[in-house]
């Protein structure tokens, strides 16, 4: 029986994501790829920051051989040269989803670590390569791909959950605090959404038209196989409605 693996090669997209949005597709748009790893190596799930005229992209790196995901860096300067690469973050347990963002003052990073059977918010204490666990965020699940979003005066949290393995695809939940650290309450309504096309996230989210627009994950046929814009119509801490989007799949021209 022939043993195939996923080989992922993440690129920059040359465009706004609400230009991506407003299009419906990545295709016609310049593409950056990431450099290639070796041999049964991959990077994936990058997240962006700018910061004075560079472009910093945290990626999950992933080894088969060692069967561990980790954090790195890459720097880039104004012009999109890669200027520097450095690992940024390793646990004893998988790491991968290295989602960075700016928000009370501080740098933090929210990985995707469900193996550790928990949610650790991370600070950074010097940018971007060393990270300290700041938080530890109480969920009613074991969160996967947990994604935070202030919005309204309040922090909004979309995650799916570790608890089934179903679930990490197709169960989307919410919660909401006051504050980054919580304590966090979960949405009465959870799972708010389940579908297999649209639940599990798979990106920063933005605020659109006064509206949050999750990208999530289309695992109808493999997983993250594309993504969709799902845009929350009805978002309260009873409440909750959304309209997903067409999907987004790589063009034609980048199939192996």
């Amino acid at each position: 029986m022939a043993l195939r693996k996923d080989i992922w090669r993440p690129a920059i997209v040359m465009a706004t994501a609400e230009a991506i949005i407003a299009k419906g597709s990545i295709a016609g748009f310049p593409l950056m790829w990431l450099p290639p790893m070796g041999s049964f190596q991959f990077i994936a799930d990058p997240f962006g920051l700018w910061r004075d005229g560079r472009l910093y992209v945290f990626v999950e790196t992933y080894d088969y051989r060692v069967r561990i995901g980790a954090i790195e860096v890459l720097v880039y300067d104004a012009d999109f040269r890669l200027v520097d690469r450095q690992p940024v973050l390793a646990e004893p347990w998988h790491l991968s989803y290295p989602l960075v963002f700016e928000a009370e003052g501080e740098t933090w990073m929210l990985p995707e670590a469900h193996r550790s059977n928990q949610l650790t918010l991370y600070r950074a204490v010097d940018f971007p390569t060393r990270w300290e666990p700041a938080h530890i965020i109480e969920l009613d699940h074991v969160p996967v791909d947990a994604t935070p979003v202030f919005h309204d005066a309040k922090w909004w949290l979309f995650y799916t959950s570790a608890d089934r393995e179903p679930d990490k695809m197709t169960a989307l939940h919410v919660a909401h605090a006051e504050r980054l650290a919580g304590p966090w309450t979960p949405h009465p309504a959870n799972p708010v959404r389940v579908d297999v096309a649209s639940a599990r996230p798979g990106g920063m989210p933005r605020v659109i038209d006064g509206r949050i627009v999750l990208p999530v994950q289309d695992c109808s046929h493999t997983y993250g196989g594309a993504i969709r814009p799902l845009t929350m119509t009805v978002l309260t801490t009873e409440a909750f409605s959304a309209e997903v989007g067409d999907a987004l799949v790589a063009p034609a021209s980048c199939a192996p």
